[in-house]
């Protein structure tokens, strides 16, 4: 697993822009994109503009979806929910330049 940087400075475009969720730590599962949507989403716009969606990519998966880790948005704007839900995760598999990302995701979105 590996950092996403694309992800990662396209995270860091949508808070500087605004574009962002201040919503609850427990929100994600409500937040989130849905398989369908994510799906729809991926079809339209092809691998390389979903992969801007997700932080982590892991090349020992097969098949798009499934490459593609950590989300840190609903497909339009960044969710604080779902960067700390990644945060937390990322810490507890080791995945140290994926933490650090969202821990500084969830710094910006905090000071702005």
């Amino acid at each position: 697993m590996k950092l996403n940087r694309k992800a990662y400075e396209n995270a860091k475009a949508l808070v500087r822009e605004g574009k962002v969720v201040r919503d609850s730590r427990d929100d994600w599962s409500e937040h989130a994109p849905s398989a369908k949507e994510l799906s729809a989403y991926l079809d339209k716009h092809g691998e390389d503009e979903y992969a801007k969606w997700f932080l982590g990519v892991d090349d020992d998966e097969g098949g798009t979806k499934g490459r593609y880790k950590f989300p840190f948005s609903d497909l339009a704007k960044v969710h604080r929910c779902a960067v700390i839900s990644g945060e937390s995760r990322a810490s507890q598999y080791g995945h140290d330049d994926i933490r650090e990302a969202l821990g500084d995701l969830l710094k910006r979105i905090d000071e702005g």
